[in-house]
């Protein structure tokens, strides 16, 4: 059952152009990152070494907020077609309906991130750190769905909540990234914060930030987590209203 599933949400992701091009992100990020910064370096003959968490960060957090997206849009196509409501008569809940998706973007979001990271070779972090920050990060995703979703009733009113989440959700960590006493905390309200601490950390050394790599860790799964549960609350809700 899962598995035709599976099947038809990347069926339904490609019939979409928008929808089709966010799968391919990740990789476009890679290219770039791993090309058009050398290219840059060599063009301009300024060496970018100084920003390489600034960077990694930027890279690494489009990622887990694109699929967010595709989550979001992939369910407000399902709100459009009444899709939900026909899931309440089969044997899956729409409660594991949602969570079957909410675990595939996760999934997808882990692998990207990853993958961007490995391919990119920017900061000579360790393979176990990469997997570390690319779970962490991909718990952002649903996140960004489900509250897409509680913004919007449509694709429309989606897409512009898209560009408005989305912008913020990538540029409050990247500004956060310049403050390392209690004002960081300001921008600790997206859940990318954590991650993009964490990498700074990774890419600095330990010592140089307000709390060490573990602790932004640890603090970042908590958060991310509460931060599900009330977007899961609040999409339910809008559903239900």
């Amino acid at each position: 059952m899962y598995l035709s599933f599976i099947h038809a949400e990347f069926k339904k992701w490609m019939r979409d152009p928008m929808l089709s091009f966010m799968i391919a992100y990740p990789l476009v990020i890679g290219l770039v990152g791993r090309y058009g910064l050398r290219y840059i370096e060599s063009a301009s003959g300024i060496s970018l070494l100084p920003y390489t968490d600034i960077i990694l960060v930027v890279l690494t957090l489009v990622t887990p907020n694109i699929f967010g997206a595709l989550l979001g849009f992939s369910i407000l196509d399902d709100r459009d077609d009444n899709i939900l409501q026909a899931v309440q008569v089969t044997p899956l809940s729409v409660v594991g309906f949602l969570a079957f998706r909410v675990l595939l973007v996760m999934l997808l979001s882990f692998v990207s991130t990853l993958f961007v990271m490995w391919f990119v070779e920017i900061g000579n972090l360790a393979w176990w750190d990469m997997v570390t920050v690319s779970i962490l990060s991909s718990l952002a995703a649903p996140a960004t769905g489900l509250l897409i979703n509680a913004l919007a009733t449509n694709k429309v009113e989606g897409f512009v909540a898209m560009k408005g989440v989305v912008g913020i959700l990538i540029v409050f960590p990247v500004v956060g990234l310049f403050f390392t006493d209690l004002k960081e905390l300001f921008f600790a309200l997206a859940p990318g914060f954590w991650p993009a601490k964490v990498l700074s950390s990774l890419v600095r050394g330990q010592g140089l930030l307000l709390f060490s790599g573990a602790q932004y860790y640890w603090f970042g799964v908590l958060y991310a987590l509460t931060v599900n549960f009330a977007m899961s609350y609040a999409f339910k809700k809008k559903v239900r209203g």
